[in-house]
């Protein structure tokens, strides 16, 4: 069984930044595809980012390229969400996922979730 728990979020200002992290149990996180989604009041659950088990293979959505930057750190079992440049429209509950799909932008495609961590952005 995996756990993945994140933390990290918070409120702050548009045009504030926030990083995000993902801990996750187990010794196979090097095996898994990472990702992050998030999922506003009323709203379906949709794509921010993942990246391959090397990190050398990252997607971004198209609403977060050039503010959002995902990496993980192998050794420490851990993906991360920098968030730049935040925006209100980036409210949202945050959720880590993990996978076995190189690309994933699906909910579908990832066996395994975190309980999310809540950002909200103030204008």
């Amino acid at each position: 069984q995996v756990q993945l728990v994140e933390s990290g979020g918070g409120t702050v200002q548009a045009g504030d930044s926030l990083r995000l992290s993902c801990a996750t149990s187990g010794r196979t996180f090097s095996s898994f595809v990472m990702a992050w989604f998030r999922q506003a009041p009323g709203k379906e659950r949709e794509f921010v980012a993942t990246i391959s088990p090397s990190g050398g293979s990252i997607w971004y959505a198209d609403s977060v390229k050039g503010r959002f930057t995902i990496s993980r750190d192998n050794p420490k079992n851990t993906v991360y969400l920098r968030m730049n440049s935040l925006k209100p429209e980036d409210t949202a509950q945050y959720y880590c996922a993990a996978g076995y799909i190189t690309g994933a932008v699906v909910t579908a495609n990832y066996a395994y979730w975190g309980q999310g961590t809540q950002v909200t952005v103030s204008s």
